[in-house]
């Protein structure tokens, strides 16, 4: 009885201080003039791994392996690799800042509205929303190539693929229309389950590989030209002689993979304490895929039978590895592992993509806004939204060639990525004064010049052939964004409410938040 005691008393405390927490949170989202109408229970480690998810090093850095290799060999992976992922953890640190200070849904629409104005905000939402959709698009048709390729890649017709996408996205979103309960939960199994699968599947190429080749750690540092592979229609990448150029191009893999790290911000009216978790949640979302993504990758290149061979498999570089190296057995198990983790990428993502529609809608920034702000009042959750995000997403899918989505998605998202930044460094210190308990004080101004220069070169190198259609794609909704806005979107679009603005200084000098957090 005692045991039971002690137990229910500290059951009891502990939903006390959640409860104080998320008060303390609500009267935050108030400051703000917004109601607590989405059900907030997801902890510090859910808001972690629904970034974590979302990146999957699993789904973006296997079925994206190729643009790596077939730029410069292993120095795509041992070099390039980490220097990609210091640099988003550059972006991710100076978005942390800002997500501390404003912890609402939205995330980047809400900072550059707030620090740049309504017409930033507006433009910022719509390349975050198209990137969000769109790399939803590009998860879920490389899940099913994935699988097809795995199974049976005869059976990899067009119509079999369109409609086991659409069958995909919609279990997605009847998993998310049950609420942030049961969608946190599977995203917390997501989480341990790409750090499991992927230390098995390093361990395995590593015993299996060196047993066969041996050891060969220059290969990481070896620079190699395989542009021009696989020989035909359809190179990786065009045949070029600029070692240079070639592993420039080389690090689209890091940054098709380590991105939509802003799902933590995206969820933190969900999340508890989000001040403190979702910054935490998106730094260490960064630097744990960074460093797993290069742990594992490096055990693809070391396994490698012969370079030439892989480089000239193209898109089905990974399969001719795991096939060359590992025995039949292991294949079905960790592609298995592989497969689940990148479903759940799918859900963590379309979770980000229908809260950023509803964070958007609440403001009247989209069509039909009244129906996409609706929050389920059994699940408190944002169903029209879900189910509209998923509806676009899985047209997307459908409509257009898998290679031009994936091109465009990491280019909206990047260009969603740096206004914010570019704003804030104006506003930083001005009109910019409240800082949230989380921040990287005077290094600040720097890194986030540092991410805007980067982010402008990462979507330089993202327009390039093979490619450049992107470049039409990306330039075509700029234009349609200028005429929609001074077309009329200016004067019918009231943009977040003026109350928000109060949140860009301190009132009393205090943080009364961040102290209640620290004494508890």
């Amino acid at each position: 009885m005692a045991v039971t005691a002690r137990t229910g008393k500290g059951h009891s405390v502990a939903a006390e201080r959640e409860r104080d927490i998320a008060h303390e949170d609500e009267k935050l989202l108030q400051r703000a003039s917004y109601r607590q109408e989405l059900a907030r229970r997801m902890s510090g480690f859910s808001n972690f791994a629904i970034s974590m998810s979302t990146i999957c090093i699993l789904a973006g850095g296997l079925t994206s392996f190729h643009v790596g290799l077939c730029s410069v060999g292993g120095a795509a992976i041992g070099i390039g690799w980490p220097a990609a992922c210091l640099f988003s953890l550059i972006v991710a640190a100076t978005m942390a800042q800002v997500a501390s200070a404003f912890p609402t849904a939205g995330g980047p629409y809400h900072w550059s509205s707030i620090l740049g104005g309504r017409a930033w905000g507006w433009a910022t939402a719509c390349f975050n929303l198209a990137g969000l959709v769109t790399v939803l698009a590009a998860i879920n048709v490389g899940a099913c190539r994935f699988a097809l390729a795995a199974l049976d890649p005869a059976a990899s017709s067009p119509g079999v693929q369109k409609l086991t996408v659409v069958l995909i996205t919609a279990s997605q979103a009847l998993i998310n229309q049950r609420g942030i309960r049961l969608t946190s939960r599977l995203i917390d199994v997501s989480g341990y389950l790409i750090v499991v699968v992927a230390a098995a599947l390093t361990a395995a190429l590593l015993v299996f590989g060196i047993a066969a080749i041996g050891f060969h750690p220059d290969r990481l540092v070896t620079f190699a030209n395989y542009s021009g592979l696989p020989a035909g229609d359809s190179p990786v990448w065009p045949r070029s002689d600029n070692l240079l150029w070639l592993f420039a191009l080389g690090l689209l893999l890091p940054a098709y993979t380590i991105t939509g790290f802003d799902a933590s911000a995206h969820t933190a009216e969900e999340t508890l304490g989000a001040a403190h978790s979702v910054p935490r949640g998106i730094v260490r979302a960064v630097w744990v895929s960074g460093l797993a993504g290069w742990i594992l990758l490096a055990a693809i290149v070391l396994a490698i039978p012969n370079m030439a061979e892989a480089a000239a498999a193209g898109e089905q570089s990974f399969f001719f590895v795991l096939g060359r190296t590992l025995p039949p057995w292991l294949h079905a198990l960790l592609y298995s592992g592989i497969l689940a983790a990148q479903y759940l990428c799918g859900l963590a993502t379309l979770t980000s993509a229908s809260r950023m529609t509803y964070a958007f809608a609440r403001d009247g920034g989209l069509p039909f806004s009244a129906l996409l702000r609706r929050v389920n009042p059994t699940n408190r959750c944002p169903s029209a939204a879900i189910w509209a995000a998923a509806v676009v997403s899985a047209s997307f899918a459908v409509a257009i060639p898998y290679e031009t989505v994936a091109a465009i998605c990491a280019v909206f998202l990047y260009i969603s990525y740096v206004l914010p930044a570019a704003l804030s460094l104006r506003a930083y210190g001005r009109t910019w004064t409240r800082m949230g308990p989380w921040h990287i004080g005077r290094w600040y101004r720097p890194l986030a010049l540092l991410s805007v220069l980067g982010c402008g070169l990462l979507i330089v190198i993202g327009v390039q052939p093979p490619n450049d259609i992107a470049v039409w794609i990306v330039g075509g909704c700029v234009a349609v964004l200028v005429v929609a806005w001074w077309g009329g979107m200016g004067r019918r679009f009231p943009g977040p409410p003026h109350a928000i603005l109060h949140m860009l200084h301190r009132e009393d000098g205090t943080d009364e938040r961040a102290e209640l957090l620290q004494r508890r």
